[in-house]
């Protein structure tokens, strides 16, 4: 990327905590934010276990009548942005079309998909919920954000499965580029724990069974990894231009350097046996940064915790990095997070942001049983202090999407 894009504000809610502070320290700690489901009865299913924010109350963020006609994957986009917003030190102008809000999501309402349909069932037609169509739609994070802060630039939701969030980061920044808009509000946020979510990815056989040991559940590169452990929340990051944060005066975080999106052609939900597309995407990323792969320190690797993944993110990292790889600090925090869906390629770019702000790498923990087909430096089990100035975050997701983040440290 020639012209600059500078990260300005962090606003992050997941499963170990409500705000980016809480989260980084837990992180930092090797904390789990993995539980069993509180949120509905979960008798009849082969997974019991998610990473929920169960201290989440939308009425901190919002007005009772606007948490009504929101799904919860919008509450939550709401809580983060007003925490970036303010980091960012970010008063929206009167007239916010130089603000663009891009926000990904993989599977929008559906809890409210997944309670309205229950209310068709039971009650009939004529009590299904007249904001239900507005609040299920993907876009209307988004939309909603735009309304409850002004901006009134470009507005949509990037849906590319778990590679949503760093879409909706990557084409953010396109658009400071090219000079559309001066500050952009993105990331990417989700609330997929609900029945007819659970028992989907269970019926593709994606999800941890690991109930009795939840929060040893999420086992990224790990050999007895037995798939990925759902989770709720969002992050969003200000981005702005170089004009905007010298007019501003602020003092930037961070510098966006490097976008590269693919898409494997393979299959629905496995990824390239030859890792082509996840290696496609981070080269891509890596020439848009004008760097080379040895400049890299650290790379917040997809690292679900299934079997097919780790393996072949592995392999693709090998073949990108050379020679480098085995010298590469690589973590996966969704062994703490837990797998944020549409939201986790935007949750992992805010930490690649920290990372590069502390000089402290956040571990992955419950790696316990090397895989021979999994031999890089994972950061295993206790975090590392060291200098990082430029850090990538991989998001490989369903339908064969891959996109690859570069952030770099400001000189």
């Amino acid at each position: 990327m020639q012209t600059k894009v500078y990260v300005t504000g962090i606003g992050i809610v997941s499963p170990l905590g409500l705000d980016t502070q809480s989260t980084w320290s837990s992180l930092l700690q090797g904390k789990s934010g993995i539980n069993t489901i509180e949120s509905f009865d979960t008798t009849q299913f082969s997974t019991t276990i998610a990473g929920e924010i169960p201290d989440f109350d939308p009425l901190n963020y919002l007005d009772r009548k606007q948490a009504r006609r929101m799904d919860r994957f919008s509450q939550l986009a709401a809580a983060a942005t007003a925490e970036a917003l303010l980091q960012a030190h970010l008063e929206m102008p009167k007239d916010g079309h130089n603000v663009a809000v891009i926000i990904g999501s993989g599977v929008g309402g559906i809890i409210t998909i997944s309670n309205q349909y229950d209310v068709l069932q039971s009650q009939g037609p004529q009590r299904v919920n007249p904001f239900f169509l507005p609040m299920m739609l993907a876009d209307m994070a988004p939309g909603q954000l735009s309304m409850i802060f002004g901006a009134t630039g470009p507005n949509f939701t990037t849906v590319s499965s778990c590679s949503s969030g760093a879409d909706a980061i990557g084409t953010a920044a396109l658009l400071i580029q090219q000079g559309d808009v001066e500050i952009a509000i993105a990331g990417g946020t989700e609330a997929p724990i609900c029945p007819i979510a659970v028992a989907g990815f269970n019926a593709c056989q994606a999800l941890s069974r690991r109930n009795d040991e939840p929060q040893l559940a999420s086992r990224p590169f790990d050999a007895n990894r037995d798939g990925f452990v759902m989770s709720e929340g969002s992050a969003i990051l200000v981005l702005e231009s170089a004009d905007s944060v010298a007019k501003r005066k602020v003092h930037p975080l961070a510098v966006i350097s490097g976008y590269g999106a693919t898409s494997d052609a393979h299959h629905v939900t496995q990824p390239d046996p030859e890792g082509k597309g996840a290696i496609q995407a981070m080269a891509t990323a890596l020439r848009k940064a004008s760097t080379t792969p040895d400049l890299i320190d650290y790379v917040n690797a997809h690292g679900t915790s299934t079997p097919l993944n780790d393996r072949l993110e592995t392999m693709a990292l090998k073949q990108v990095f050379k020679t480098h790889a085995q010298s590469l600090a690589i973590s996966s925090t969704k062994s703490m997070t837990g797998h944020l869906l549409g939201a986790t390629g935007a949750l992992e770019a805010a930490i690649c942001v920290q990372v590069l702000q502390t000089g402290m790498i956040p571990p992955t923990i419950n790696l316990s049983h090397s895989d021979p087909d999994c031999d890089l430096d994972y950061v295993p089990n206790t975090c590392r202090s060291k200098q990082v100035k430029t850090a990538m975050s991989n998001s490989l997701g369903f339908g064969g999407h891959n996109s690859s983040l570069i952030f770099k440290s400001i000189d």
